[in-house]
């Protein structure tokens, strides 16, 4: 997956989640709301990943196809 690719998912993950906020404003999300972005959140943490990986790779003079999409037990447990 490109770089461009990759901002694309982010773009989609990003309107999927402003879709699904405005869905229920005024009143609590239900469950299978809650599980759709919890699942977004995850994907754009993988995907803002893989770009830095990318990027990281490219400034030191290595192949950024390398990279390869970490798990979610990996990019949710980074500390910030």
């Amino acid at each position: 997956m490109d770089d461009r690719t990759v901002l694309q998912r982010i773009e989609q993950l990003v309107e999927r989640e402003r879709q699904i906020e405005e869905s229920h404003v005024g009143r609590a999300p239900t469950d299978d709301e809650r599980a759709q972005l919890k699942e977004i959140e995850i994907e754009l943490d993988q995907c803002w990943d893989l770009l830095r990986q990318r990027r990281a790779r490219r400034a030191a003079g290595q192949d950024p196809d390398v990279a390869v999409t970490r798990p979610e037990e990996v990019v949710e447990n980074y500390l910030q």
